[in-house]
């Protein structure tokens, strides 16, 4: 069973760690703080032994709901935490009647499209060029709830 918790500020360190561990790209301290004071986002984190191995940000408009970053630590992959992270937050949205969920990913991560189309995501687009640690196309993804 996986520890899904609420992330604040007092999280920063251990999400820029994690962060670091899973992308090339990573977010700012300064971005995290504003984003996390401002409530532009919130993130959601998976503990293990008292260690975050996951997180998921993401935003909500009105009644949308958008996937900003999900990552777990390359030593903790393929273990559910990505899933039980994206059932935690699907859950959020129901209670908060939201209608409609957005993502984009890497064309290359086919774990995580896996993962997403599992969830009831389905494909609507393509963003060119969209990443930029290597330049590789983002696949649109939509859920109606």
């Amino acid at each position: 069973m996986h520890k899904i918790l609420e992330l604040g500020i007092e999280h920063i360190s251990q999400l820029r760690a994690l962060e670091a561990s899973c992308f090339a790209y990573q977010w700012s301290e300064d971005q995290f703080k504003l984003g996390l004071e401002r409530k532009a986002f919130r993130v959601l984190g998976c503990e293990k032994d008292g260690m975050l191995v996951g997180y998921l940000a993401y935003s909500t408009v009105l009644d949308e709901m958008e996937v900003l970053n999900l990552g777990v630590h390359p030593d903790f992959r393929r273990r559910g935490i990505g899933k039980a992270l994206m059932l935690s937050l699907l859950q959020k949205c129901r209670e908060m009647e939201i209608k409609r969920g957005l993502l984009d990913v890497k064309e290359s991560n086919h774990p995580a499209i896996a993962l997403y189309e599992s969830l009831g995501f389905e494909k609507v687009g393509i963003r060119k060029n969209y990443y930029p640690d290597t330049r590789e196309d983002a696949h649109l993804y939509d859920l109606e709830f």
